[in-house]
């Protein structure tokens, strides 16, 4: 990576850089609890597990603590797996529910329930990668959800943003409206019901003889078969759900193949089809096939070129992506340099195409009527959050926990919404990504891991739905190609195209539109007009823009060099 000048934008931080370990995610208290657990010994894995479940307490009203929770490791040996932390449709649940009785959209409430995955993801991490305690690793997400915080400005505009969806259920209504309103900055925000939950699996283990798997098997049934379950299945049986109790009992997270692309010296590793993984790997060839030579950074022609390469990805993920266990995606074809090519030739230079382009192979979906409004789509639901670690022996850790509370149902006295991300399947059946009982809808949360030749490793993701690969993809263009120190990457200004159906319910499509932060001079914005490009504008540093959190264990220097998003109160904590 660079060490140029500093750009002409404001740089909120530095990098910051570190020999033993180091922690980014999206919230300053969960970085803070990850890193302790680093001190104490514990691996990346293990910090990991106790940042992602603090953040399912700290970004409240944006990730879940029964949501979802995709993890990518990679082992200092280089043993890399994929955890899915994705669940299925109920297996009673009708495929043709949302067409025969919904006029063809997934409602709000109990209906876009998919079983919940992310105590099972943690779980599972720490089973096979980890080396301490649930119970161990959970303190923090338990003392943050039982003593509280002080509520941030992010998560006041999000429950402010929210709070009709809120009221609609008197238990989501009591957590996140405690006083009949949105709480203010600088309040202390309590869970005292998710702080139980969590405590009533930290209990089980701690009760349990047999080791540390005995343990975590004994935390995890609490949840899937035991006191937390049973909420669960009879709020569902006597409010019209579909979730049972079999549904929970036979439920595990599934280990994916992680898919290995090159671009120049690097090996990107990404999620397979069952997220819009491999979208950020399709759009770096694509951009390499066309050629990126001769470009200045975020200058029209290269946000052009980005954009162009981005809707034929989007149209690859739209018509094709969705459960491999259901659907045959050709990831090989789609992943390959001839396929790159061929998106590449359909790039024009001088013209944004005005929808999605067409596709390459295979067959084409009906895409929804077309919508024309300022505003980006309005989805109901947060954005996500994210972490990565990397330890002292070089193990890496990404995640992306999600899901939020204000279009389905806290279940009463646990404190969570069981998994929502039903909302991101399609009505019909008959879409790659449509509901099936027992399918996974096409996930947007997609952690990643790039690892260089030299033996440097990068963990990184974000939140922000469709929004997360378009800022991945710049980030990582903005340290490797235009060699930025990974801060400055972060910080950079970014664009964002939304001229694809958006991924969550009710997918609206918006031909053409892309979006600016007001970080860019006047003329870039007039040059994409005149291109063609639907061009609106974002205030700066939004968190609409997504907020990327990135670790570089350079290998070169030996130097770890963490960088967090100034988008979202994020911190980089670095030994």
């Amino acid at each position: 990576m660079g060490h140029e000048s500093a750009p002409a934008w404001h740089v909120p931080h530095p990098t910051v850089l570190g020999t033993r370990h180091a922690v980014s995610s999206g919230h300053y208290l969960a970085s803070s609890a990850a890193l302790a657990i680093l001190d104490a010994g514990g691996n990346a894995v293990d910090a990991g597990c106790c940042a992602g479940m603090a953040l399912a307490v700290l970004h409240a009203d944006e990730v879940n603590f029964a949501g979802v929770a995709p993890i990518m490791i990679r082992m200092a040996d280089g043993t890399t797996v994929s955890i899915d932390g994705l669940g299925v449709w109920p297996a009673g649940i009708p495929a043709d529910l949302f067409l025969r009785e919904h006029a063809g959209t997934i409602p709000r409430g109990l209906l876009r329930t998919v079983v919940p995955a992310a105590p099972d993801a943690w779980i599972t991490a720490l089973r096979d990668y980890g080396t301490m305690s649930f119970g161990q690793v959970a303190e923090a997400a338990i003392r943050l959800a039982r003593d509280g915080f002080a509520a941030f400005p992010l998560l006041v505009e999000g429950i402010t943003a929210r709070q009709r969806g809120y009221r609609n259920w008197p238990a989501n209504a009591a957590i996140y409206l405690p006083e009949g309103r949105p709480p203010r900055v600088g309040e202390r925000f309590v869970q005292t019901d998710l702080a139980r939950s969590i405590q009533l699996m930290a209990d089980a283990e701690a009760a349990t003889t047999g080791g540390r798997l005995a343990g975590l098997e004994a935390a995890r049934a609490v949840f899937y078969e035991g006191e937390l379950a049973e909420r669960m299945v009879a709020y569902h049986r006597e409010n019209g759900g579909y979730l049972t109790a079999r549904d929970l009992a036979d439920f595990r997270c599934r280990r994916e193949p992680v898919l290995t692309t090159r671009w120049r010296d690097f090996a990107v590793l990404t999620c397979g089809a069952w997220c819009q993984g491999p979208t950020l790997a399709q759009t770096l060839q694509i951009l390499e096939a066309y050629g990126l030579q001769g470009l200045e950074h975020n200058s029209p022609g290269y946000v052009h070129l980005v954009v162009e390469a981005l809707k034929g990805v989007f149209s690859d993920r739209e018509h094709l992506y969705g459960d491999p266990a259901f659907v045959d995606v050709d990831v090989e074809r789609l992943l390959s340099t001839a396929h790159a090519a061929a998106r590449a030739a359909g790039i024009d230079a001088d013209r944004a195409h005005p929808g999605l382009p067409d596709l390459i192979f295979g067959a084409p979906q009906p895409l929804p009527e077309p919508k024309d409004y300022d505003e980006l789509p309005v989805v109901g639901e947060g954005a996500t959050s994210y972490v990565c670690v990397v330890d002292a022996w070089g193990n890496a850790f990404s995640a992306t926990p999600s899901d939020g509370a204000s279009t389905s149902p806290v279940i009463p006295g646990t404190g969570f919404v069981p998994s929502l991300r039903g909302m991101q399947s399609r009505p019909d059946p008959a879409h790659p990504s449509g509901v099936a009982p027992g399918k996974r809808p096409r996930l947007t949360p997609n952690p990643a891991i790039v690892v260089r030749d030299d033996g440097s490793v990068m963990p990184f993701g974000c939140p922000g739905g469709d929004m997360q690969v378009q800022a991945m993809v710049q980030v990582f263009l903005n340290a490797f190609h235009f060699g930025m120190p990974l801060q400055e990457a972060v910080n950079a200004p970014r664009f964002s195209t939304w001229s694809f159906p958006n991924s969550f319910a009710p997918f609206d499509y918006l031909p053409s539109r892309l979006f600016l932060e007001d970080r860019f001079p006047a003329g870039t914005l007039e040059a994409l007009r005149a291109r063609g490009h639907d061009v609106r504008s974002w205030p700066p540093f939004t968190r609409d823009a997504a907020a990327v959190e990135a670790i570089y264990r350079n290998a070169r220097t030996g130097f770890l060099e963490a960088a967090a998003d100034p988008r979202q109160p994020a911190a980089a904590y670095v030994s």
